[in-house]
């Protein structure tokens, strides 16, 4: 069965809407027990073509496939960023708040206004809930006005903004985690990417977590990381 290419007619429609630039979302790196969350925008408009031929999911294609891409995605659209979260972050804020944060850095990093972002899924991670602690505090400016968010289920796959969004931060991820494998060999970042592979995980149980680990979550090996104020252990998030 063929896969439906991803095009740019859900994009086009909330650009005619009234929206001037959309930015296509995607994250990887939520599942890792090492390494950071991270998450790419691609900015598009009106006037963008359709994305460069063998745009896919990130997941459907071969790491080959997928810097094949680079070169023309890095000239398609009107801007394009990856943001990240660190791991300390991932454990101070949750999953969901570090991917607010790594999702607030790439749009900061893109440079143009946005007005529209659509997020693959059905869950809008992106927009700050009232009483959330203040990203802006960190190390990113306000917008003048917050984007309005857009959630499809498997965007991922049918529209090209979130595919090459997805492509981008697959691919600047992987090459963050290959570099540190060179450092924390006994984990082979450089195969499993910080992801719960089995020499992954019996690397754990035998040497314990790095400081790139995830301590808010259940690691093998590990000790469970406390609250400091509550003085229990912290959920894995």
């Amino acid at each position: 069965m063929t896969r439906p290419r991803p095009d740019l007619r859900l994009e086009r429609s909330l650009l005619r809407a009234g929206a001037r630039v959309l930015v296509g979302m995607d994250e990887v790196g939520r599942g890792a027990l090492a390494g950071p969350v991270s998450v790419g925008a691609v900015a598009v408009d009106l006037t963008t073509r359709s994305g460069p031929r063998g745009v896919a999911d990130s997941k459907l294609l071969t790491p080959a496939a997928r810097t094949a891409l680079l070169p023309a995605l890095s000239r398609w659209g009107v801007a394009r960023a990856v943001g990240h979260a660190s791991p300390e972050e991932i454990d101070a804020l949750g999953i969901i708040g570090a991917l607010r944060l790594a999702g607030t850095r790439a749009l900061a990093a893109l440079g143009t206004e946005v007005d529209v972002v659509l997020l693959d899924g059905s869950h809008d991670w992106l927009t700050r809930p009232a009483g959330e602690l203040d990203l802006w505090e960190l190390d990113v400016a306000p917008p003048d006005q917050e984007p309005v968010v857009h959630t499809r289920v498997k965007a991922d796959q049918r529209c090209a903004s979130v595919a090459a969004a997805s492509i981008l931060a697959k691919c600047e991820r992987d090459a963050l985690m290959v570099g540190h494998a060179a450092d924390h060999p006994a984990y082979r970042w450089d195969e499993n990417k910080g992801y719960g592979a089995p020499e992954h995980l019996q690397a754990l149980r035998t040497v314990g977590p790095s400081a790139l680990h995830r301590r808010s979550w259940n690691l093998p090996g590990a000790e469970p990381a406390v609250d400091a104020v509550a003085g229990r252990p912290l959920a894995s998030r």
